[in-house]
């Protein structure tokens, strides 16, 4: 068993210490050679060729390159559609088995579905293992077997089936030795698979424990810089939402909470997968969107004269990240104030957020239109006057990305707040009649 060969490949899980699949694989028997693939599939999708989230997983999947070479090995990186470079793999180097971590979205699962069906036919193991979870879809259920559709029961339950084993960390320095002896492969430069590098600086994977600390306190003022940044290294694996359960837990509930909220919404995609393209509560679909395009112009750009949901889109639109209660602010206005469809600001976010989750955002945007699970009521519309208000009330934030804030030069609002709420209670009134 000693001389066969087995690969592991790497996806949303771009580290090797505390890794699940690559532990598996590498106690396994087997001589482990890495594997990468950009994805054609997904890259060929992506419009803005500066796209930050390539230029991270290049520089992450690089530097995971370094740290295999000093392991006495090296990884294999391809830029293909997963199922044609699986298939001249095992052609090329026949294996006992392929290890990986398991992805819940629709598309990995059709695609782990072909590969696994293309590693079967060549003989060879497709293996997964729960690795960018703390609890996977199916382990957080009710008592009578059905997912849950509220988050604050699944937290409940989420917690009462909670035990040590689940935050053990899976170290893999002992293991380096079952590696295959790989040598000399290279990594497509970003020109190769069609980008360029990205200007956004990009947030170093540093857990601050002073930060979440005090994240009940400050999470919601946007100017305290409040949050970690850790959402988009947990988006790529980076980090390990084990640790950070582990880190979190003495510190802060509010916190670690969080973490819980991102299982939920996974867990909602894995069992009801048309919130993709339409609303959780279908009955909602009926909502006559107005869709004004110039309107929806005029909120990407951050010019509709509220301060609030204008500091929000030009933070999004030049750092690549929104505050989480802008983030609630900005959308509820999209949505409520200007009755444009939520799938439109969902596919503008999922263009623009360095930490976009496909579960994560389609829940959050569904929660703001009102549409989703455990959905706000839809008679709730933010007043973002109010918000500015109460979360930032000296203009700290909005000044730093609105500053010409009280000049001539800054926009009138572009609808009566007064005015949009009751058009949109109308509309929803309509839909729910329907």
């Amino acid at each position: 068993m000693a001389d066969k060969i087995a690969y592991f490949w790497f996806r949303r899980d771009l580290r090797m210490e505390d890794n699940c699949g690559l532990y598996h694989a590498l106690k396994s028997g087997f001589k482990i050679i890495p594997v990468f693939i950009f994805d054609t599939e997904i890259l060929e999708d992506l419009k803005d060729k500066k796209d930050a989230r390539v230029s991270f997983i290049h520089a992450a999947v690089s530097q995971l390159k370094k740290e295999l070479n000093n392991a006495g090995t090296d990884i294999i990186i391809l830029h293909e559609k997963p199922q044609k470079a699986w298939e001249e793999l095992l052609l090329k180097k026949p294996a006992a088995a392929i290890y990986t971590n398991a992805d819940y979205e629709p598309y990995a699962i059709k695609r782990d579905n072909m590969v696994g069906e293309i590693a079967k036919k060549h003989g060879c193991s497709f293996l997964t293992f729960k690795n960018q979870v703390i609890m996977e879809p199916g382990q957080v259920l009710k008592d009578d077997g059905t997912p849950y559709t509220v988050f604050t029961p699944f937290l409940k339950k989420w917690k009462s089936v909670l035990n040590d084993e689940d935050l053990n960390p899976f170290t893999t320095t002992h293991l380096m030795g079952n590696f295959y002896p790989l040598i000399n492969e290279t990594i497509p430069s970003l020109k190769t698979l069609g980008f360029t590098k990205s200007e956004i600086t990009l947030p170093e994977p540093f857990v601050d424990i002073e930060k979440i600390s005090h994240y009940a306190d400050k999470r919601d003022i946007p100017s305290a810089n409040g949050t970690t940044h850790l959402s988009i290294h947990l988006r790529f694996g980076t980090v390990s939402v084990r640790e950070l359960f582990r880190i979190g837990l003495p510190v802060s509930e509010k916190w670690t909470n969080e973490l819980v909220w991102r299982e939920f919404y996974m867990h909602i995609l894995f069992f009801f997968p048309h919130v993709v393209t339409g609303a959780f509560k279908t009955q909602y679909d009926k909502i006559e969107w107005r869709n004004n395009a110039l309107e929806f112009e005029t909120w990407c750009e951050g010019k509709t004269g509220y301060p609030i949901v204008d500091a929000g889109m030009r933070e999004l639109n030049e750092t690549g990240f929104m505050h989480n209660r802008v983030r609630m602010i900005v959308s509820s206005f999209l949505t409520k104030h200007l009755l444009i469809d939520w799938r439109w600001g969902e596919a503008y976010f999922a263009e623009k957020l360095l930490d976009y989750e496909l579960s994560s955002n389609n829940g959050g945007w569904q929660w703001a239109a009102g549409c989703g699970v455990d959905a706000a009521p839809y008679f709730r519309i933010f007043n973002p006057t109010l918000q500015t208000q109460k979360f930032d009330p000296e203009l700290k934030y909005i000044r730093k990305w609105v500053p010409e804030l009280n000049t001539l030069k800054y926009p009138n609002p572009i609808v009566d707040h007064a005015f949009a709420r009751n058009r949109c209670l109308e509309v929803y009134k309509r839909c729910m009649a329907n």
